[in-house]
């Protein structure tokens, strides 16, 4: 258990964390705390990238490996703040829990291995092995993994610690995502005369019900099965007052299996619709990964396909080392994985760093109403990334 002075400064940074709302493309108050902080703290180049990344590191006095602890800034929005029992932006403790949006997802993952790197360098000074560094991630929430990527290319680490929520649990894989886009192209026509067009909702809905027998894909080694979910629909004219639609567009969540690749996501939708066309030679229908974009709070923009690679790691002397550090501590840490989306979909998934994730609280928490992390869990997130610390850099 680390020391009342060590819990008290990580609860007095987290709250500074969440009283600066920090949405998507809005990171920059929040990068600034920590940034200071980090400078204060032992941390010898702290810079914020050209897309509001918070990039901090150090070296030791020794050669060792690159660490990089990888921790997103921005949070969801709290549209709905009036289903809150306690403002979200405003932190409140109660019942040894601190209540606001991002606690769990996941400043409180920022705030405990902050203060945990402060007092590793105070312990050590320059006397370890390797360099540690932070990365403060902006829009993690829109695109998991695109912006890491700039992180990774400056700080090329050997070695990734996600900090994504994972109940103290050591995770060393993680489901992927990719957003599917299936469109069909009709006639209009009154709705009268049906049969002098060609109905692109009409046809849509077939194609949606061959694709939804799609058969789960699976990996018994990994937390949840490569599900296809269908999230939205939308037809033109909307609405379609006795017109017959000439164009619908339907969305999917894929969640991705390692080895899964982005041809082969969507090559057994493309084989339906090659068969309804042979069917019926009027349909026409395209699928595809949509393009995202967004502007960082620096001007900068970022763009990228919607698909998120997923990762495995494997157990190796390393993660076992951390393991038993941590269980000297008193921690008891299970290996397993994530069953969502982090910004280790470049680290591991693109770039083959490898990465495995560890922190605070629970992954149901995010996003939700009354958003908090229990401070025991904060407290010992600190403790576990001290322990990361020592038996990696030492």
């Amino acid at each position: 258990m680390i020391s009342e002075a060590l819990q008290q400064e990580t609860l007095n940074l987290l709250k500074r964390l969440i009283a600066c709302p920090s949405l998507s493309g809005r990171e920059q108050g929040v990068a600034d705390i920590l940034k200071g902080y980090l400078q204060e703290n032992g941390f010898s180049t702290v810079e914020i990238d050209r897309y509001g990344d918070l990039v901090a590191g150090t070296k030791g006095k020794r050669p060792g490996v690159r660490l990089l602890f990888d921790g997103h800034i921005d949070t969801v929005p709290a549209d709905n703040a009036g289903d809150w029992t306690t403002p979200p932006f405003e932190p409140v403790l109660r019942d040894g829990k601190l209540y606001g949006r991002g606690t769990s997802d996941m400043k409180g993952a920022d705030a405990a291995f902050a203060v945990a790197a402060a007092q590793y360098l105070r312990e050590k000074g320059k006397d370890f092995s390797g360099e540690l560094w932070f990365a403060g991630v902006v829009q993690e929430e829109c695109f998991e993994g695109v912006c890491a990527k700039e992180v990774a290319r400056q700080v090329q680490p050997d070695l990734v610690v996600i900090g994504e929520a994972s109940e103290g649990n050591l995770k060393l894989s993680q489901r992927g995502r990719a957003e599917i886009v299936l469109e069909t192209f009709g006639v209009p026509c009154h709705s009268a005369n049906p049969e002098k067009g060609v109905n692109a909702a009409a046809a849509m809905c077939a194609l949606i019900n061959e694709i939804l027998k799609l058969p789960v894909t699976k990996d018994p080694r990994m937390v949840g099965d490569g599900i296809l979910v269908l999230t939205d629909i939308k037809s033109e004219p909307y609405p379609g007052a006795s017109v017959v639609p000439h164009y619908c567009r339907a969305t999917f969540d894929r969640r991705l299996l390692v080895g899964e690749t982005r041809e082969s996501v969507l090559a057994p939708i493309q084989a339906i619709i090659d068969e309804r066309k042979r069917l019926d030679p009027t349909l026409q229908a395209r699928v595809s990964y949509p393009m995202g974009s967004a502007v960082c709070a620096t001007g900068e923009r970022v763009e990228a396909e919607r698909f998120f690679a997923p990762w495995w790691f494997d157990t190796d002397e390393r993660v076992l080392r951390v393991k038993a550090a941590m269980e000297e501590r008193g921690l008891a840490p299970q290996i397993t994985g994530y069953s969502f989306c982090t910004n280790g979909s470049y680290y591991a998934g693109e770039a083959g760093i490898p990465t495995f994730g560890f922190g605070p609280s629970r992954e149901n928490l995010a996003h939700t109403v009354d958003e908090h992390i229990a401070l025991k869990d904060l407290h010992d997130a600190v403790d576990g990334y001290l322990a990361i610390l020592h038996a990696i850099l030492d």
